[in-house]
């Protein structure tokens, strides 16, 4: 089922949906950080459309061989980055997702975004799987040494460098053509090993297959499927419901019927 706009009766629908399933996994991306104010690193109305101001694709600027060979060029964007995250914070959205937690104990976070505000909103850490990683605390490539005030180094040579060793620091985060975290992985694996009843995808065009198989799964098994995004993904036509607008819109109104 396709609204143009979030239509209450389909409102309604998924949440009565939601009020009855126990097992459930809230997948989000950068949508649900834009109501933040936090921009995407591509696309319309990000930090970068096409090329850097270094004239380098982001997927190269932002990437692990480049943070080893390059580490001043790559830092000018993950500082970028950052400060993004610092500047913003949870929006509505984020809330009525702890919320959701809290009221329903088997509730997963699988997100894709890095700046830490599921956390800051009150999601369980134990039920939060940060597939990308997040921004801080920074850590030592050289001798793993953390280094815990990220703010303190944006606006200061680049990249950072260790006060034990002089090696670079990095965030814990997944850049371009590196690994995901494995311990996150194992964690959703185990997860969809156990199911779920119904998957809610915000904000995001769940275009990696690590995304978009829990969907997948959850279909097939009989589970319920939900979508929120402004605009219609290659996913939409084939969710239970699909929800047109934005996740700070739609989601506390959707938490409250549950």
């Amino acid at each position: 089922m396709v609204a143009a706009t979030p239509d209450p009766q389909l409102i309604r629908q998924a949440a009565a949906a939601l009020r009855h399933a126990q097992r459930i996994l809230v997948i989000t991306g950068a949508g649900l950080s834009a109501d933040s104010g936090l921009p995407t690193y591509r696309g319309v109305g990000g930090l970068y459309n096409g090329h850097t101001d270094d004239g380098l694709p982001i997927e190269m600027a932002l990437s692990g061989p480049m943070l080893r060979r390059d580490p001043a060029l790559c830092w000018k964007y993950i500082a970028q980055l950052g400060k993004a995250c610092l500047a913003g914070e949870p929006n509505v959205a984020h809330y009525a997702i702890a919320q959701l937690q809290r009221r329903k104990p088997e509730c997963w976070v699988l997100t894709q975004n890095v700046d830490g505000y599921h956390r800051a909103a009150g999601s369980p850490v134990e039920r939060l799987i940060e597939i990308h990683g997040q921004f801080w605390p920074l850590y030592c490539q050289a001798c793993n040494a953390q280094e815990a005030e990220l703010a303190v180094h944006l606006d200061g040579p680049l990249p950072p460098l260790c006060k034990a060793c002089r090696g670079v620091l990095r965030p814990p985060v997944t850049l371009f053509q590196e690994m995901l975290p494995a311990e996150a992985l194992r964690t959703l694996e185990r997860q969809m090993t156990l199911g779920f009843d119904a998957v809610l995808s915000i904000g995001t065009t769940a275009s990696f297959p690590y995304i978009h198989e829990p969907m997948l799964r959850t279909r097939v098994s009989g589970g319920f499927t939900l979508e929120i995004n402004p605009q219609a993904t290659d996913h939409s036509a084939s969710m239970d419901i699909f929800l047109q607008g934005r996740a700070a819109h739609v989601m506390p109104e959707l938490i409250s019927h549950i």
